[in-house]
């Protein structure tokens, strides 16, 4: 699989990723003016997962390691602002903070053990490393809830209402898809994708690959951890299914179905996902379904996803 995600990568130039994140930021700010409130709701998940999926790519597009234990870190940021607040009592913005340490410190504990291996074995031991969080979740009922989970309303008066909310939720998207933007075409950025290209020239260059992608993972890692801080807020509520296998498998979907190594894809593949998920459920309760299909035939017709696909197209009609 890493192989297939690391073909479909390209690297923006800075124009035209800064005029895509311009038109996507006009397009999102004036969407909420025409929608209901359940809509707002809709778009302000599709942010949240979007930037989550974001941080998926840091390692998929960039690095080409693909990592199937970002739900649990992007889950543990969620259990941690949600506890803290809820049993403790800590201000919001402690909580936010000791929430996204948590994560970043759980991304380097699964980096220091998974970034010496490669390929199906870096997959399978991501996973095993977010079933044993998800376990933990599960069975510690005492600080987790158990499968109830914990519940409260954590999120501050002057934005408790869905539309404050979503422009909140907007602003500190934008400010994180320009700092993950800069990350990956800074020169460590570009180490990675050397990384990802070979491993072995980049070695032989003096480069050290190992602390690179522990470095790489736990950046990403912080950002996921970002992200479920920003979830907690969102959603109230947070239960074992936030860390299960089925979190990190949907936002490495999102990365695929819109680009992965194009960064602002995974924004567009979060919005296709969680579009076609509440309007399908609308009709019909087999939507993973329909999701499915949508996924086998973005793989077949275009495996670059939706914006490496476009990408490629304009580079055919340039050429």
């Amino acid at each position: 699989m890493s192989t297939l995600l690391s073909s479909a990568a390209r690297t923006a130039s800075p124009r035209s990723a800064l005029g895509l994140l311009v038109a996507i930021i006009a397009v999102m700010a004036l969407m909420p003016t025409f929608l209901p409130t359940y809509h707002v709701s809709v778009l302000t998940q599709i942010l949240i997962f979007g930037v989550f999926a974001m941080s998926i790519d840091i390692l998929a597009g960039y690095a080409g390691r693909t990592s199937l234990g970002h739900g649990a870190i992007f889950g543990t940021a969620t259990y941690v602002v949600l506890y803290t607040v809820t049993q403790y009592g800590l201000p919001l913005w402690a909580a936010i903070i000791i929430s996204v340490l948590a994560a970043t410190v759980l991304a380097a504990i699964f980096a220091a053990l998974a970034i010496r291996t490669t390929g199906v074995y870096f997959l399978l031991l991501t996973l095993a490393l977010g079933m044993i969080v998800w376990g933990i979740c599960l069975r510690w009922s005492v600080v987790t809830g158990g499968e109830n989970g914990i519940r409260g309303d954590i999120r501050p008066v002057e934005i408790g209402d869905a539309l404050s909310f979503y422009y909140v939720t907007l602003v500190c998207t934008v400010v994180l898809t320009f700092a993950m933007w800069r990350f990956i075409r800074s020169p460590f950025g570009l180490t990675l994708s050397g990384i990802r290209d070979s491993a072995g020239r980049m070695r032989s260059l003096g480069y050290d690959v190992s602390l690179h992608l522990f470095l790489g993972f736990v950046m990403s890692g912080f950002f996921a951890g970002l992200a479920g801080a920003l979830y907690a807020l969102f959603n109230n509520f947070v239960s074992p299914s936030t860390v299960a296998l089925t979190q990190s498998v949907t936002g490495l979907l999102m990365a695929i179905v819109g680009g992965v190594g194009t960064l602002f894809g995974a924004l567009i593949g979060s919005f296709v996902m969680i579009t076609l998920e509440n309007f399908v459920s609308y009709y019909t309760q087999r939507w993973p379904t329909v999701l499915g299909l949508v996924f086998i035939f973005t793989m077949i017709f275009a495996p670059a996803g939706v914006l490496g696909t476009i990408r490629a197209l304009r580079s055919r009609r340039r050429g």
